[in-house]
């Protein structure tokens, strides 16, 4: 049975062969970081991260790969919105009323969007200034001070990403790669998954396309977001109730990179859904 191709890209007509990547002996490990402390805006998040390391014993080593929550960023880099400065329009107040939902979220996710992709059964679908695809623009009021302020998507989660990365080569002397994420909903599935909206430092996507498989096939849709799929493991790890807005992963061979989030976002031409 063929399967149903994931974009509309056209595979490469020839590419350099290449070995495939072996993974760990060891398996893949996902160490979790704990910070005792709120991130206030002005942190350093290398040092809040180096630091959490060290209580518990902990130091990185090359190959390792840090996965970061969105709202550490955004809470460093100070992208919170003060609610009560919010003036909703008259179109976010009905919506809101009919849903029995905050008018002024609903105002603060339209004014982060830069299209409006579906307004249905109280839901909020919208195109983020970055090309992300979510709900409410990514704007949350959890885990920042009960429901007074909301917290934003970091204004350039790749540079968010690149300059964290920076830091801690500069401490560490290892080339770590970074990953932001944030957790999204997706069509036609139940329940959220982390996905990855900012890269430093490796290639986010594996492109398969050209190798051969075991029987001989020759790959022709087989591009992996495996930034993703780290994403969405380091999940499993960094709840919103466990204080865990970091961890480590350990043992994924990925491919050294610049890397950046943008190279996962579908062009419209190619979006078979919108």
């Amino acid at each position: 049975m063929n399967k149903f191709p994931t974009s509309t890209r056209k595979p490469a007509a020839k590419r350099r062969k290449k070995p495939a990547p072996i993974a760990s002996p060891g398996g893949l490990l996902i160490i979790p970081v704990s910070f005792a402390d709120e991130i206030k805006p002005g942190n350093s998040l290398a040092e809040k991260l180096l630091q959490s390391l060290r209580q518990h014993a902990v130091a990185f080593q090359p190959g390792d790969i840090l996965i970061v929550k969105h709202k550490i960023i955004s809470k460093a880099e100070n992208q919170i919105v003060d609610l009560a400065t919010i003036k909703p329009s008259a179109g976010s107040v009905a919506w809101a009323k009919r849903y029995k939902l905050d008018a002024r979220v609903i105002e603060l996710a339209l004014r982060e969007s830069r299209a409006l992709i579906r307004r249905k059964n109280g839901v909020l679908i919208t195109e983020t200034h970055h090309g992300f695809i979510c709900a409410n623009s990514g704007v949350d009021v959890s885990n920042v001070d009960g429901g007074g302020h909301a917290l934003l998507l970091p204004a350039d989660p790749d540079r968010s990403a690149r300059k964290l990365h920076r830091e801690l080569k500069k401490r560490t002397a290892l080339s770590i790669p970074v990953l932001i994420t944030d957790t999204f909903g997706r069509p036609w599935r139940e329940g959220l998954v982390d996905f990855c909206i900012g890269v430093a430092g490796m290639k986010p996507l594996r492109d398969e396309r050209g190798r051969r498989d075991p029987h001989g096939y020759t790959l022709q849709a087989s591009l992996e977001a495996v930034a993703d799929e780290l994403a969405a493991a380091a999940g499993l790890v960094c709840g919103k109730l466990n204080r865990t807005p970091a961890c480590i992963i350990r043992g994924f061979p990925y491919e050294s990179a610049r890397g950046r989030a943008r190279d996962l976002l579908r062009p419209a031409t190619g979006d078979l859904f919108r």
